[in-house]
């Protein structure tokens, strides 16, 4: 049968429905095999209406049902009879008790039954499969609407529910299905009448619904490119704000439009911020990629007026700049310091946001010995560090980031910058919050580098002073993307980075709490850094190498040599190795106790190795490389010997090959 839903709402708010997107259909599969039903359905949806359309069976499909009681002992009572578990068991399959029976299963006697259940009718069901699948939809908020109890992401306003174009007459959030539906408001807002699906996506096309997002994204990006040719522009493609305005049109139609050229005065993100979050309008740039005086609006109308258009979202426009120049003038005329910090809680019993940059001092000064030859090549002293620190949140008191809070620390290197500031410090001011994303880059130097791992190790060292621990998928204050932003910033600065030995030495000045915590858990970010094996990671921190840069490279190594062809068959050498030595004392070599061929071509084999920690991949391919004398060892010798000196003589060697894997990896973990 060909089914047809439409779930008509008021106006959906782009992002709460788009975060929800990818679930729609998974969660409509699993509404309908509640009841057995199974098809790949097609979802389109508009700012007005969710559609789903797509062919399912009449009935579902017969289904064998099996059920397990309880068992034996249970189920008979000292007389043997049955007991009133038995008979429960008996009233809920529907059975006499003639027919109870037992099954063995996993070794255990228990009641069972089994039998068929009949396919149900799919217009018998199909009424509470849509409301089981709206429920089970989840867009953080939602909305109650009437005297009714049901809520929804915003109120249903019309239900069309068709199988093979006849009307399934049923309800929904007291909304009861009807053949019409709501089509642009630009041709009227009554619902407009239609007989079969066809006619449906017939009447929504005519009149001005373009119910593909695809083709509505399409749509637009083809009058982008007109735009471009008209213009010789180029229009910023924010993919963020096109899935967005795609999600709220439905019949998009690009203009172009343009502002005073005075305000290009203004620093260029801030004006792309005003008009992307207030206007949702796209930037336009010059060839030289500098800001240009023009702007796109993609508006939901169908109306041939353009200059009408363009004038009113003009006119809202310059309102809105005139604020943020307003409030850059305000700002530039307040001294660019500190001061106003401290009048700014960071966190309850971690003090102020001013103190919090005095403790970012402290642990810049320490990784300022680390990274001192890097920094003494760009010219930056400690004092120089502590400056940009101290600076690098004073824009948190300015009007415009009060107004634009994404705008922290872009405008706060701008406010530096017009202060005079050194150029360092105005770079590290704009980068301090990156990495800010998976695939966000990196500061572009190390001062900014120290700058920004300050910050972040800060936040980790103080929110877990004060047990302000992620728990499952709970992170309010990022710190799991702090974390990882410290690993790839010391990744890519490459420079030895004990961060065990950071971590005891910045505590001092924190209250007291567990750090091997703390440790562990900025080496868990290590699994979302790699797209490889897990248990090469977890072999490799298991080695207990705590500096990031080595413990890197040993991943590094390790993955390359586990990828090889044949590593896995090979490997099972290893496996051997590891499990022998489960618990076993390993004591040292005593080389006049060898006296088996093998052992001692083992035992030479594994002194010839060019054993160099600092370059793990030749390190563990010189250790690998003993496999053939491993294998040979084992098929020749008997490790359990009855003499015990000679048996702790053989545990002796080849538990110092595994002593050896373990300080890059501990092997045994690896899962091939």
């Amino acid at each position: 049968m060909k089914v047809l839903i439409e779930l008509g709402v008021e106006e959906l708010p782009a992002w709460p429905f788009l975060q929800e997107f990818d679930n729609i259909l998974p969660k409509w599969d699993a509404a309908l095999a509640k009841h057995n039903f199974k098809a790949d359905f097609k979802l389109d949806y508009t700012p007005r209406r969710i559609v789903l359309s797509g062919e399912l069976a009449e009935f579902a499909p017969d289904k064998e049902v099996e059920n397990i009681g309880a068992p034996k002992n249970v189920a008979l009572d000292s007389d043997g009879k049955w007991s009133k578990a038995a008979l429960a068991f008996a009233s809920k399959c529907g059975i006499s008790e003639s027919e109870l029976a037992f099954k063995e299963i996993k070794g255990k006697e228990v009641l069972y039954h089994k039998s068929i259940a009949k396919g149900v009718s799919l217009k018998s069901v199909l009424s509470s499969i849509i409301e089981d699948f709206a429920l089970s939809l989840s867009f953080g908020k939602t909305m109650r609407w009437g005297d009714k109890d049901c809520a929804f992401i915003r109120p249903l306003r019309n239900l069309v529910v068709l199988l093979d174009d006849e009307l399934l007459e049923c309800e929904l959030f007291g909304v009861c299905s009807n053949k019409a539906s709501f089509v642009h408001r630009d041709f009227g807002y009554d619902k407009m009448s239609f007989d079969t699906a066809a006619q449906y996506f017939e009447v929504l096309e005519k009149n001005a619904v373009i119910l593909s997002s695809d083709e509505r994204k399409s749509r637009i990006l083809a009058q982008f490119d007109e735009l471009e040719k008209q213009s010789g522009l180029k229009i910023e493609r924010d993919d963020e704000l096109l899935a967005e305005v795609v999600a709220i049109t439905e019949y998009p139609n690009a203009h172009l439009g343009s502002f005073d050229k005075e305000f290009l005065e203004l620093p260029k993100e801030v004006i792309i911020t005003s008009m992307k979050e207030n206007q949702r309008y796209f930037a336009l740039l010059n060839n030289d990629g500098s800001l240009a005086n023009r702007f796109v609006v993609v508006a939901n109308s169908t109306s041939k007026d353009s200059a009408l258009i363009v004038a009113g979202n003009e006119k809202v426009l310059r309102a809105r700049l005139s604020d943020a120049q307003f409030f850059w003038h305000s700002d530039l005329k307040n001294p660019f310091n500190a001061e106003k910090l401290k009048n700014i809680t960071y966190l309850a019993g971690l003090g102020s946001v001013y103190d919090k940059e005095l403790r970012e001092c402290e642990i810049s000064v320490v990784l300022a010995d680390i990274y001192s030859s890097e920094l003494k090549a760009l010219g930056a002293s400690k004092e120089l560090l502590k400056e940009a620190i101290m600076l690098s949140k004073a824009d948190l008191a300015t009007t415009m980031v009060y107004e634009f809070t994404d705008l922290q620390g872009i405008m706060g290197g701008y406010y530096a910058k017009h202060a005079g500031k050194n150029e360092l410090i105005c770079k590290a001011i704009t980068e301090q919050y990156l990495p800010n994303s998976d695939e966000s880059e990196l500061p572009s130097n190390a001062f900014s580098s120290v700058v920004a791992m300050s910050a972040k190790l800060d936040a980790l060292l103080a929110l877990f002073s004060i047990n302000k621990i992620p728990s499952g998928t709970k992170d309010p204050y990022a710190l799991r993307r702090a974390a990882l932003g410290v690993i790839k910033i010391a990744l890519k600065l490459g420079v030895n980075f004990d961060i065990k030995e950071l971590l005891v030495a910045l505590s001092k000045n924190y209250k007291s709490f567990e750090l091997d915590a703390l440790y562990d858990f900025i080496l868990d970010r290590l699994y979302a850094l790699y797209e490889i094996n897990p248990s090469i990671i977890k072999a490799c921190i298991n080695a207990g190498v705590s500096d990031l840069v080595q413990l890197d490279a040993n991943i590094r190594a390790l993955d390359i040599i586990v990828r090889a062809d044949g590593f896995e068959t090979g490997f099972d050498t290893f496996k051997r190795l590891a499990n022998i030595l489960k618990e076993a004392k390993i004591g040292s070599v005593d080389e006049s106790l060898l006296e088996n061929e093998s052992e001692k071509a083992l035992y030479s084999a594994f002194r010839a190795c060019k054993l160099d920690f600092s370059k793990p991949s030749e390190y563990l391919n010189e250790l690998f490389g003993l496999k053939g004398d491993i294998d040979s060892f084992f098929d020749s010798v008997m490790i359990n010997d009855p003499d015990e000196r000679k048996k702790a003589n053989r545990i002796a060697l080849i538990g110092g090959i595994y002593e050896a894997f373990i300080k890059i990896a501990d092997i045994k973990e690896i899962s091939a």
